[in-house]
């Protein structure tokens, strides 16, 4: 095992933190199949983003937080959720000079073993942010929003969303960002500067269906050992990359669609993947009505389709950061869907047991394993 490959933990407590279009669940459970919720928190409030920072011996949860009244901010919180903590003037806040204002916080990130302190968000208006301080307070990364580019990105379906933040853990030089509608960009000096990285990724809605730039990149994952190894859920389309994203090539052979939000890696082992197929961008239901995770062992060459477990028949789809993976052996399988309903598998998606049910739509999900 290198010193960059994931380890996996045993089988203590599992968090399991679901946020809705209406709050916050927080879920502990000992067998990944019984959870014992508190909430809602922030009841009415939006909640597309939570990080969970298990680092330096403690558990911090991070949430992004949308009211309609008070607007968008950071929340955290070490005592699972029995107390939360803001900063007065906000944790993200745009520099008067660029004119904006944050409209919604798309994804929190907390950064490696090694790089305590750091988490980044994604941020709408499309941007970068990056925090030394436990997520408390966010500096705008400049170099990602003065790019040329900038202006020609456009919003997605669900808004103009920076939601996949990927800091290597083998070079702290090293970050790729996914935007929708932009595509992935990758720095390797530390944000100073960013390049689109997208070659190979289809964007069959514009004049060239290859461009540059411009891709609704729906969702990206690392491979846990192989930095430079990505997965990407697009709009049409899923792909991998072994170059760090200078070339993407398509896994979707053996998909019943190749449309879908959310793709998964494995904590710790290599060439596992996850995805959650949808019909089609005009017909946003599963394939037959039948919601499934279909998980590859093989990098993309063969898919199995898995489903146990969960209700037939149902319609409802799975968002882009509604699922996540577990950092226990085997790893846990969690996703929620816009019904409100929240499976976690134990067994890397072999059986599901729906653990929350009539929620909201459910928007973020994410597990770990943590010392209480």
């Amino acid at each position: 095992m290198t010193n960059n490959e994931a380890k996996p933990q045993g089988r203590g407590t599992t968090l399991l933190a679901v946020g809705t279009k209406k709050g916050l669940w927080l879920g502990t459970s000992t067998d990944r199949s019984n959870f014992t919720f508190t909430g809602p928190h922030f009841l009415m409030h939006e909640i597309p983003s939570i990080g969970i920072d298990a680092r330096d011996g403690r558990t911090r949860i991070l949430v992004g937080l949308r009211s309609e009244h008070w607007g968008p901010t950071v929340a955290h919180s070490d005592d699972l959720g029995t107390t939360w903590q803001e900063p007065d003037q906000g944790a993200i806040s745009f520099p008067s000079d660029t004119g904006a204002a944050l409209e919604r916080v798309w994804q929190i990130q907390p950064d490696s073993e090694d790089r305590p302190g750091v988490v980044w968000a994604g941020c709408e208006p499309i941007s970068l942010w990056k925090s030394t301080d436990g997520g408390e307070h966010f500096e705008l990364n400049r170099g990602l929003w003065e790019h040329p580019h900038r202006s020609e990105w456009g919003a997605g379906f669900g808004g103009a969303a920076a939601h996949t933040v990927l800091p290597s853990p083998a070079d702290p030089n090293t970050i790729h960002v996914a935007m929708s509608t932009g595509g992935v960009y990758r720095s390797t000096d530390a944000g100073e500067s960013w390049e689109a990285r997208n070659k190979g990724i289809g964007a069959y809605f514009m004049p060239d269906p290859l461009p540059e730039f411009g891709q609704c990149v729906h969702k990206v994952a690392r491979d846990p050992n192989n930095p430079d190894v990505l997965y990407a859920q697009n709009h049409h389309g899923v792909y991998r990359t072994d170059d760090a994203g200078d070339s993407w090539k398509s896994i979707a052979e053996g998909l019943p669609t190749d449309f879908g939000f959310t793709v998964l890696t494995h904590p710790s082992r290599s060439d596992t993947a996850w995805v959650v197929p949808i019909m089609a961008d005009g017909e946003r239901i599963p394939p037959q009505g039948q919601l499934a995770v279909h998980r590859t062992d093989d990098g993309g060459r063969s898919w199995t389709r898995l489903a146990d477990g969960v209700v037939e028949p149902d319609y409802n789809v799975v968002l882009r950061d509604a699922a996540a993976v577990d950092t226990a052996e085997p790893a846990g399988v969690y996703f929620g869907t816009r019904g409100g309903s929240v499976y976690a598998s134990a067994n890397e998606g072999g059986s599901f047991a729906e653990v929350l049910s009539r929620l909201p739509d459910v928007l973020c999900v994410r597990a770990a394993v943590v010392e209480l």
